[in-house]
């Protein structure tokens, strides 16, 4: 009996840390989303605009890259920091990333970059300190 309860906890421990292992994991695996619309928000959070256009973003473990539907003003950079806290892998739960992007033009941005997925819809949403309180949201269509 005692043999089989031992047996029954290393099982659920096992699991518990190769559970906790993918999850966790996934924040250092390189991921590509891709969207088809980007909604650009004012100051005060109302939805300014709505593009229809084709966007791809990049996370690796420690760099960025946003490239929209128009190449020229594609971002990229170094991450800065990273939270990530996920229960389930880009489904539910959120991603924080920061980090000091440029663009096309070499104009630099300091950007938080912050993932979150309720109920399986995955949004990206885009803040930069020098744009105030200005967003840009987009909704993932897809993972690779």
């Amino acid at each position: 009996m005692k043999a089989n309860l031992k047996r029954t906890i290393l099982a659920l421990t096992f699991m518990m840390v190769a559970g906790a292992n993918y999850v966790y994991g996934q924040c250092d695996k390189t991921v590509t989303l891709k969207s088809s619309k980007t909604l650009i928000f004012d100051e005060e959070g109302k939805l300014e605009r709505t593009r229809d256009e084709a966007t791809a973003i990049t996370i690796s473990k420690t760099y960025i890259s946003i490239v929209p539907g128009d190449e020229g003003n594609t971002m990229s950079g170094d991450i800065t920091s990273k939270t990530c806290e996920w229960t389930t892998p880009f489904k539910t739960g959120k991603m924080v990333v920061k980090g000091t992007l440029q663009n096309g033009n070499g104009n630099e941005v300091h950007a938080t970059i912050t993932i979150a997925g309720v109920d399986g819809k995955v949004t990206l949403t885009f803040e930069a300190e020098e744009k105030g309180k200005r967003k840009i949201q987009v909704v993932a269509d897809k993972f690779e």
